[in-house]
C-alpha cells in the first residue's frame, strides 16, 4: 500500500491570523445540492445557500468581520485532530483541552423520505468523551453575501434568522440556552463522559421552514452516514493509492450538483492564487476544461450514473451555445455568468472578491476536443448517442475545421492578447480524430468525414513545424515561442498522433524546466496578470501520468507518493500549493486536482500492471526455452 495523506501527524494547535486559518485547515462536507467549508477549529466559514452557487450565508473564508460563521469549539486552549467517517462525506473532529475531550460530528444531510425534511440541514453533534469540556457555539448569518439585513426572532422557542424569502433556525438540544446578539445567536454548555448535544440548523428558501425534532435529526445523520457508505462500497479501485482514490472520488460526489449532474469545479469563489494578488476567481462552475476527467473518473471507478446525468447535463448544456462552446457553464447549465466584485476584504485581503467568471466569453479552442474527448469515451463505454446528438457533434467537428486556425485564450484563460496556443491545437486534433471515429462506427453522420481526416492532417502539420523547438526537441506552449505549457502533456495523455520522440522530449523539459520537487508550474512567460501563483497540482499529476505513459515507472511511483504526501489531514487538495512554505492557494477543494490525482493513479496502475504481466510472460517464455535446450 502506498502513503496515505494525514497519516502519523500530531494533533495540531489551531491558529488563526487576522481571523483567517490556513487554507490547509479546512475540510468539506456536502449533500449533493451545496457544500460548507470547516475549519480545524470547528467554524462553518463558508457554505452558500440554498445551492452551491448561491449566496453565501456563511462567508468568514472571504471576510473575516463582514463573512459570517457558525462557530463551534470549546471555551478552553485546546488541540485538535479530525478524519471523515469512513467511506462518508461526514466529518469528525476531536478537541483535546486540560479538562478533557468532546468529539464533534458535522455533516449536511441528506434527503430521505422517512419524515419531513428541511430543505437544507447542517447538523453538528458534539459527544463528552473524557472529563468536562466546555463549548460555545456562535451562529452569525449573512445573508446574500452579507448585502440583505438579517432579523433574529423566535418560532416555538427557537432562534429564526430570516432575509426576504431566506430563514434558518437553530435548534439545539443540551447546548446551552441561547443567547440573543445583534446579528447573532450564542450559547455554551459543559460536555461530561457519555453526554451528547445536538446542534441543527434547518434552511428554507421561499417555502416553510422545517423545524425538526431531535430524534428525527439524530436519525438523519445516521441514514447519512450509511448512504454515503453504500455509494462508496460500490466503487472499484485495489491500486496503490487506494485510500487518496476514494477520498478524492468523494470529494468529486460532493462537487456533484445533483438536480442537474454538472459537476463544480470547486466550492467556493476567490480564494487567492497569490495571498494578497488579484488571481482570485468565482470556480463554482462547471468547466469544459474538465469534462473527459470527469467521465473517465466515473467509468473507470465505477459510476455510471454519474457519468451518465454528467453527460446529458453537457449536452443539455452544450446545445444552448451550439454550435459556439463556452469555457464554463452554470450548474443548472445557463450560459450567463456575469462577473462582479463583492465590497469583502477577500482572505487574508487578497482582493478583488468575484461572483461570476468572465472567462466565460472567453474563445477557448481545446474545449472542443474536450468534448469530443468526453463523448466518445461515453460511448465506447456503451453510452447512447441519440441522432440529435450525433448530428451536433458532427457540427461541431465542421466548426472546428472552419476555426482552428485563429489564435485563443487557452486552457488556462490567459487575460492577455490571444496566441495560437499548442495546447489548443493538439485539442483541435483529437476533436477531429475522435468525430472521425465516431463517424467509422457509424455513431455520427460521416457526410464530411474526409474533410475531417484532412484537416486533422493540417493541424499536425501545423503543430509539428510551429509549435516545437528544434533546439530542446520538444512541443512549446505556444506557435513561434520557445516557452513551455505543462498543459501540452494533455496531448499525451489524450492521445495526440504527433511525433513520439518529441513528446517525450516535452515530458522531459516539463520536468527539467518546470518542475520543483513535486511541483509543477503552469508555463513560462507572461499571461497579462499582475503578481506570481503557486504550483498548480493538476500539472504535478498530469506529469506523473505521463512519465507512466512513457514507461518510466519508478519516477511516476515516486512523484506520485510525494504528491499523495501534500495533500492535507483529510485527503483534500486545493488549486494550487505554494513550493516555499507547502500552504495551499486558490480555490477548494479543487475538482481538477482530485480528477488528476485519479486519472494518475489508474494509469500508473495500468501500466505496472502491464509491466508485470509483461514480466511473467518473459519469464514463462525463458522458463520454456531452458526445457527445449534440456
Amino acid at each position: 500500500m502506498g502513503p496515505s495523506p494525514g497519516t502519523d501527524r500530531p494533533p495540531p494547535a489551531v491558529a488563526r491570523t487576522g481571523g483567517y486559518v490556513p487554507l490547509r485547515d479546512y475540510a468539506v462536507i456536502g449533500d449533493g445540492r451545496t457544500a460548507a467549508l470547516v475549519a480545524r477549529d470547528g467554524s462553518v466559514d463558508w457554505l452558500g445557500l440554498p445551492d452551491l452557487d448561491s449566496p453565501a450565508v456563511f462567508g468568514a473564508v472571504l471576510d473575516a468581520d463582514r463573512g459570517g460563521r457558525f462557530l463551534l469549539e470549546p471555551a478552553a486552549p485546546y488541540r485538535s485532530e479530525r478524519r471523515y467517517l469512513p467511506g462518508t462525506n461526514v466529518l469528525e473532529t476531536t478537541f483535546v483541552t486540560p479538562q478533557g475531550t468532546a468529539r464533534v460530528t458535522d455533516a449536511l444531510t441528506l434527503h430521505d423520505d422517512v419524515a419531513l425534511t428541511p430543505m437544507r440541514e447542517l447538523l453538528r453533534r458534539v459527544e463528552g468523551v473524557s472529563g468536562a469540556v466546555p463549548m460555545r457555539w456562535r451562529v452569525q448569518p449573512r445573508f446574500g453575501y452579507g448585502n440583505r439585513t438579517t432579523r433574529l426572532a423566535r418560532r416555538a422557542g427557537v432562534p429564526v434568522a430570516t432575509a426576504g424569502a431566506d430563514a434558518l433556525a437553530l435548534c439545539s438540544w443540551e447546548a446551552g440556552e441561547p443567547r440573543y446578539e445583534a446579528e447573532a445567536v450564542t450559547g455554551g454548555f459543559l460536555t461530561a463522559p457519555g453526554t451528547t448535544a445536538l446542534l441543527a440548523m434547518p434552511f428554507a428558501h421561499q417555502e416553510p421552514l422545517v423545524l425538526p425534532a431531535r430524534a428525527e435529526c439524530a436519525a438523519r445523520l445516521e441514514r447519512t452516514c450509511a448512504a454515503w457508505r453504500r455509494w462508496a462500497d460500490g466503487r472499484v479501485y485495489t491500486g496503490r493509492w487506494r485510500a487518496a482514490v476514494l477520498r478524492s472520488l468523494l470529494t468529486l460526489k460532493l462537487l456533484v450538483f445533483a438536480p442537474s449532474g454538472a459537476i463544480a469545479a470547486a466550492v467556493t469563489t476567490s480564494l487567492p492564487e497569490h495571498v494578497g494578488g488579484e488571481r482570485n476567481w468565482d470556480y463554482r462552475f462547471s468547466w469544459l476544461r474538465d469534462s473527459a476527467f470527469t467521465v473517465a473518473a466515473f467509468l473507470q471507478l465505477g459510476c455510471p450514473a454519474e457519468a451518465r446525468a454528467y453527460f446529458w447535463w453537457l449536452m443539455h448544456a452544450s446545445q444552448l451555445t451550439h454550435p459556439h462552446l463556452q469555457v464554463l457553464y452554470r450548474l443548472d447549465g445557463g450560459p450567463r455568468t456575469t462577473e462582479e466584485a463583492l465590497p469583502w476584504e477577500g482572505y487574508r485581503g487578497s482582493s478583488p472578491v468575484r461572483t461570476g467568471n468572465a472567462a466565460a466569453g472567453q474563445v477557448q479552442l481545446d474545449t472542443y476536443g474536450e468534448l469530443m474527448q468526453t463523448a466518445w469515451l461515453y460511448a465506447r463505454a456503451g453510452g447512447r448517442l441519440d441522432a440529435d446528438v450525433g448530428r451536433r457533434l458532427a457540427e461541431l467537428a465542421d466548426l472546428v475545421c472552419a476555426t482552428w486556425q485563429e489564435p485563443d485564450a487557452g486552457i488556462w484563460e490567459v487575460r492577455s492578447a490571444p496566441r495560437h496556443f499548442t495546447q489548443s491545437k493538439m485539442m483541435c486534433w483529437v476533436a477531429l480524430d475522435r468525430a472521425a471515429d465516431l463517424a467509422e462506427h457509424h455513431l455520427v453522420p460521416g457526410r464530411h468525414l474526409a474533410r475531417w481526416r484532412s484537416t486533422r492532417r493540417q493541424i499536425a502539420t501545423f503543430i509539428e513545424t510551429r509549435c516545437v523547438s528544434p533546439r530542446r526537441n520538444c512541443y512549446v506552449r505556444s506557435a513561434g515561442s520557445e516557452e513551455l505549457d505543462a498543459a501540452v502533456l494533455l496531448g499525451h495523455l489524450y492521445g495526440y498522433g504527433g511525433d513520439a520522440a518529441r513528446m517525450a522530449g516535452t515530458v522531459s523539459a516539463v520536468g527539467r524546466e518546470l518542475r520543483h520537487g513535486p511541483f509543477v508550474d503552469r508555463y513560462s512567460g507572461e499571461d497579462g496578470l499582475s503578481g506570481p501563483e503557486g504550483a498548480f497540482l493538476a500539472c504535478s499529476f498530469w506529469l506523473a501520468e505521463s512519465l507512466a505513459r512513457s514507461g518510466e515507472l519508478a519516477r511516476a511511483t515516486a512523484l506520485m507518493d510525494d504528491l499523495v504526501r501534500l495533500a492535507n489531514d483529510v485527503g483534500l487538495y486545493s488549486e494550487e500549493i505554494d513550493p516555499a512554505t507547502g500552504d495551499f492557494l486558490g480555490n477548494l477543494p479543487q475538482g481538477l486536482s482530485h480528477l488528476a490525482l485519479i486519472s494518475a493513479a489508474h494509469a500508473i496502475s495500468a501500466a505496472t500492471a502491464t509491466s508485470a504481466d509483461k514480466h511473467d510472460t518473459d519469464d514463462t517464455d525463458d522458463t520454456d526455452d531452458e526445457e527445449a535446450d534440456g
